[in-house]
């Protein structure tokens, strides 16, 4: 379990880096559209993410 986990971390970090990697402008602007939101937006999307990832989870146990 430890290393699914070290995995899913890792697989996590690459994917949160290639954006800024990639298009570093989109990026910014993305991160000062995100800082102007306010906190029931930025939950909500959390909470999306959250829900879609649960999805993706239980999707690929099955």
């Amino acid at each position: 379990m430890g290393t699914t986990f070290l995995m899913a971390l890792a697989l996590m970090l690459i994917l949160e880096g290639a954006l800024p990697f990639l298009a570093p402008n989109l990026w910014r602007d993305t991160f000062r559209r995100i800082t102007q939101m306010s906190d029931g937006q930025i939950r909500f999307v959390g909470l999306s993410s959250m829900i879609v990832g649960l999805l993706l989870l239980l999707w690929a146990r099955a």
